[in-house]
């Protein structure tokens, strides 16, 4: 007869594999290693998003002038970031990844030293400043296939909302430790505010030297093998059709020449969708709404670090659920389902003039804003081939970065002809033609290839 405290036993347990616990509990320390270099890596991001644009405007950049700043750094960053995760695998991926951190850490010596509009660009571009608060930069490409090249496929959904959790964990603290040190140093100690700025960039550089030495822990298990063995079918994309069997590979064929027709499809679809939505996110990037907010609402920084501390530790509670649903209904439509909601709360965002009513819409944003990263992160990881999947997710992050670069110049004109606003509201009719894009390009191939993957399963025991 089943004890008393049997069952609680196994609802703790069932729920502590629902939420992915047990999966990064057994994960190997790489894995953890690259989590916790995500973690400090966004909370530098975090901390420096918050005040960047206050900042360049405190030095006497206009706001046009800041958006042309944020488009030229995120352009630069394309190209850095496109050769660098193209030949990741070929110089090392811990070799990547320690350069960055360096890289990282020198920028944020220099913004701290220098008020010239250039140097201060030529430090974002090659040294990861980001304009957005969102992953910029080589990282997230290598550290996702590194990631992928780690766990077995079943385990990547829960591996990926860790991942993404961490993140935006980091980026909620460093943006309310970042407000309140500015505000403290101004209210007690008396600083102006841009002394006050440059205590945060030499933190930020602080930031780069500890990612460095997390980077140093790595084993060589990280770097990409040539040739991949096949496990739980990681090295078949999910959304191969059935029955089809790879050709003979060439030896030395390049990339884009060893692709095959349905390979391409697939990569031009994730280029034009991912590349829509990166751009809206761009007209309404974190540096941008901490801006908006601080101009509309006249809120001092360590209200504003409260406010998006909040938001953002909301989002990433919400990436807990995010793995548990996908397990259900597939990648694809969780990333669908929970964004549409988050995208109509953005649109909304610049309607009232009430301060309650416009952080009630942030609020719920931020409740599914991030709940598609994981899933999108699994998605790709299992739709690519292994032996491709560094270079093309490089590549998409390339794409992405491209045209997210476009977005704060027009919302720089835009705030400097006091509509500021439109630029959020564009930003949310592009996200739900990027949402419904998926949902009728992938949704239903994802779905045959679960089915067929369980029928599989079920042929073999």
């Amino acid at each position: 007869m089943e004890s008393s405290q049997s069952r609680p036993v196994r609802v703790i347990t069932h729920a502590l594999h629902e939420l992915g616990l047990v999966t990064m509990w057994n994960s190997s320390r790489d894995v953890k290693y690259l989590c916790a270099q995500r973690f400090v890596r966004l909370f530098a991001y975090g901390g420096s998003t918050l005040i960047l644009v206050s900042y360049l405007s405190a030095i006497g950049i206009p706001d046009d002038g800041i958006g042309l700043f944020m488009t030229l750094t995120l352009v630069g960053d394309v190209v850095i970031s496109f050769f660098l995760t193209l030949f990741a695998d070929a110089m090392g991926r811990k070799a990547v990844l320690s350069l960055g951190s360096l890289m990282m850490a020198a920028s944020g010596i220099v913004f701290a030293l220098s008020g010239n509009y250039w140097v201060l660009l030529a430090a974002a571009v090659f040294g990861v400043i980001s304009p957005s608060g969102n992953e910029i930069g080589p990282f997230r490409a290598v550290e996702e296939s590194t990631l992928a090249h780690l766990t077995p496929h079943e385990l990547l959904s829960d591996v990926f909302a860790w991942y993404s959790l961490v993140g935006t964990a980091g980026t909620a603290l460093g943006q309310l430790v970042c407000g309140w040190i500015i505000s403290s140093l101004r209210s007690l100690h008396g600083w102006a505010f841009l002394p006050s700025c440059q205590v945060i960039f030499f933190i930020y550089a602080g930031i780069g030297v500890a990612k460095f030495i997390l980077t140093l822990g790595l084993s060589p298990n990280v770097e990409a093998t040539k040739e991949e063995p096949q496990q739980n079918g990681e090295t078949r994309p999910l959304l191969q059709e059935s029955g089809s069997e790879e050709a003979e590979r060439p030896k030395k064929k390049s990339l884009w020449a060893s692709m095959d027709a349905d390979l391409w499809s697939l990569v031009i679809r994730l280029f034009i969708l991912f590349g829509l939505d990166s751009f809206a996110s761009g007209l309404a990037s974190l540096s941008w709404m901490a801006y908006f907010f601080k101009r509309k609402f006249n809120l001092p920084e360590g209200e504003l670090g409260t406010i998006f501390f909040i938001t953002s530790s909301i989002a990433a509670a919400s990436m807990l659920l995010a793995s548990s649903i996908a397990k259900r209904i597939g990648n694809v439509k969780t990333m669908v389902f929970t964004h549409l909601p988050s995208t109509i709360c953005l649109t909304l965002i610049p309607v009232p003039n009430n301060l309650a009513a416009a952080l009630t819409f942030l609020v719920l944003r931020a409740c599914s804003q991030n709940m598609d990263v994981a899933p999108r992160g699994a998605f790709l990881a299992a739709a690519l081939p292994s032996d491709k999947r560094t270079a093309i997710m490089g590549s998409v992050n390339v794409v992405k970065t491209t045209a997210q670069s476009l977005g704060p110049l027009l919302t720089g004109i835009l705030s400097r002809h006091n509509m500021f606003g439109v630029s959020f509201m564009i930003a949310g009719c592009l996200k739900i033609v990027y949402d419904l894009g998926m949902l009728f390009s992938f949704a239903g191939k994802e779905a045959a290839s679960r089915k067929a993957a369980q029928e599989s399963d079920e042929e073999t025991r």
